[in-house]
């Protein structure tokens, strides 16, 4: 499920109390004892250990740190010639549902940017897939990445084409990491 909003496409994310540009890094996460503290008693939507056994987990962290400020499952889909996105949330301090105020913005961006960039690693050319939360959420995909509602095997399923993914990993400036937690 894609439950994140695109507040603003910017190449990192915004510090919303400072103004101040801070840079950011994807960690790929394999342990599930590390994952275990991300579940729905947390404000995480689900239990993010239980999603490794099916795709690969990626966090968005503020470089130099491990401190995770969105998180994405994802898997590669060769019936859609896609990345599946199973799960991609903002962390409870910058989801807008669970904070009054959230800390950074665009996160969202960052998000659908590192699906498309394993999308482009699996030879799909940064095409991706998946269930936005509602038809609101689906529709704002539409808009802001230009995605297709295909509503396949999901009423708010998108697709993102290989174009599209291109772009939105252009607007992008974060590190790959070759750390694993």
């Amino acid at each position: 499920m894609i439950c994140v909003e695109i507040d603003e496409l910017v190449p990192c994310l915004i510090d919303n109390e400072t103004g101040e540009v801070v840079e950011t890094e994807v960690i790929r996460i394999k342990r599930a004892s590390f994952l275990s503290k991300y579940n729905k008693k947390t404000d995480w939507y689900v239990n993010w250990a239980d999603l490794l056994k099916e795709n690969e987990v990626y966090a968005i962290v503020l470089k130099g740190t491990v401190a995770i400020q969105g998180l994405i499952a994802l898997r590669p889909d060769d019936n859609m010639r896609a990345v599946f996105i199973t799960w991609m949330v903002a962390a409870p301090h910058n989801n807008p549902e669970i904070s009054s105020q959230k800390r950074y913005n665009g996160l969202g961006g960052h998000l659908f940017a590192i699906a498309a960039k394993r999308s482009d690693d699996f030879g799909y050319d940064g095409a991706t897939t998946g269930f936005a939360a509602n038809q609101e959420l689906m529709q704002h995909y539409c808009s802001t990445f230009n995605a297709e509602a295909i509503c396949m095997l999901h009423p708010y399923q998108i697709f993102i084409p290989e174009e599209e993914g291109a772009k939105i990993q252009e607007v992008y400036n974060y590190d790959w990491t070759d750390e694993v937690i």
